[in-house]
């Protein structure tokens, strides 16, 4: 369990944050406050407990932050655009629960206008790469994940190597603007090499990297198996 719902009972909404979606044309995306308006708006209207979606989505809202102009490809500045792990859409509060047994590996508030904000990393494997417990999709044992846009106090009394297990809460989904500035929301992300990273990981890549950065990046959705996701 990662979060405290059920995909197969309750209802849940798809969000589409590319360029397909007409309704970003008009929306002030630098407006956190009318973003998450129309976010939770949408969810209203649907009648949804929670929205979800975004791996491997070319987006255009990170068009709303310089955060994610900085990457450079053979020397030539180049937008990030391509989302790398799952989003989910949900209020202000809502506790995140250890979806695998392991270990903090490292954690800390990227305070940036569109950034993560409070982030936590946890590791899931030993120092000889093997996974601390039986997975759910033995294909599928991910040895790092992600978790960002939390509360500052997610990270409060937090150290390396403290031990969590399957099913036991971690953290809360924070209010922006502590967020990152965004309207609430997990981002969810699974990793099977942090590149020497700490505390840090990019949840999202520039077109030309998008091959490499998925295949660090599984399908979080492999394990989470939310039905109508890919």
């Amino acid at each position: 369990m990662l979060l405290p719902y059920d995909f197969y009972r309750e209802r849940f909404l798809v969000l589409d944050f590319s360029a397909t979606n007409p309704d970003l044309l008009s929306l002030d995306l630098t407006n956190t406050a009318a973003f998450n308006d129309y976010v939770f708006g949408k969810l209203r209207d649907a009648g949804a407990v929670i929205g979800v979606g975004g791996y491997n989505e070319h987006r255009t809202i990170y068009r709303r932050s310089n955060h994610f102009q900085r990457i450079r490809t053979d020397e030539q500045p180049e937008p990030r655009e391509i989302h790398l792990g799952i989003d989910f859409w949900a209020e202000a509060g809502t506790p995140v629960f250890a979806p695998f047994d392991g270990v903090v590996h490292s954690f800390q508030d990227n305070n940036n206008f569109g950034d993560y904000g409070p982030t936590i990393i946890l590791e899931h494997s030993n120092a000889a790469g093997k996974p601390l417990a039986e997975m759910k999709n033995a294909a599928f044992q991910p040895r790092y994940s992600l978790y960002g846009h939390l509360t500052r106090t997610s990270l409060d009394g937090l150290f390396v190597g403290k031990s969590v297990k399957a099913g036991e809460k971690i953290a809360e989904i924070g209010p922006y603007p502590e967020n990152g500035d965004w309207p609430p929301h997990l981002h969810f992300q699974v990793m099977n090499d942090l590149l020497g990273l700490h505390g840090d990981f990019p949840g999202v890549c520039s077109v030309a990297d998008r091959a490499r950065f998925l295949s660090i990046c599984p399908n979080p959705n492999q394990w989470l198996n939310i039905p109508g996701l890919p």
